[in-house]
């Protein structure tokens, strides 16, 4: 069972789902100290695959850097089934991505979520109504558990909005970076909040 295992998605696995990783990685840390690595797995993968082993896009990597967090050790992989099947939170970058893996993999659709969905969508679930997390691996999995199919349950069966999406940053300049990992962040500090009360 634990950890609780999130893997974050989008396409090339260099920019945007790289950050969200690392930077929930951090929250993580920042949240419940350097027993957090024990309870909440961060990973990530990205739908392409043409970038499979490069590091972290150099400008995603300052980012990360930024803010507290580290790039290193990172290499992209190409999303498989099996990762879908090893998650319990999957976090997707766009809609689209949000298609793939749930096309990948149909029973993982109440479990997938366009970022900004889960974000815009998490502060619908009263915490308290969560199994209590004592910050051992499996209540911090079992409110994990709980706490995505509440967000499932909010959700309503309605698509993602267009705002949900994460703009891609590749190519472009640090502030639009910058404006990326800020509305990562945006969704990894009150979903870390709530895991970790």
């Amino acid at each position: 069972m634990a950890p609780f295992t999130v893997l974050h998605v989008c396409m090339g696995n260099i920019c945007r789902s790289p950050m969200a990783e690392r930077l929930l990685a951090l929250a993580v840390t920042e949240q419940a100290g350097p027993v957090g690595a024990d309870l909440v797995l961060s990973h990530s993968a990205g739908t392409g695959g043409w970038h499979e082993g490069e590091e972290m896009n150099p400008p995603a990597a300052r980012q990360v850097r930024s803010r507290g967090g580290s790039p290193d050790d990172f290499a992209a992989r190409k999303l498989r089934a099996e990762h879908i099947e090893a998650a319990d939170l999957i976090l997707t970058a766009t809609a689209d991505q949000y298609d793939y893996v749930v096309a990948l993999r149909p029973d993982a659709a109440d479990r997938t979520f366009v970022l900004g969905e889960f974000g815009r969508l998490l502060p619908a679930v009263d915490p308290s109504a969560l199994p209590t997390a004592d910050r051992t691996p499996d209540a911090v999995y079992e409110r994990g558990v709980a706490l995505v199919a509440a967000v499932a349950a909010a959700r309503n069966g309605e698509a993602a909005q267009a705002k949900d999406d994460l703009d891609d940053p590749w190519g472009r300049g640090d502030q639009v970076f910058a404006r990326v990992a800020d509305e990562i962040q945006a969704t990894v500090h009150p979903l870390t909040a709530v895991l970790l009360p």
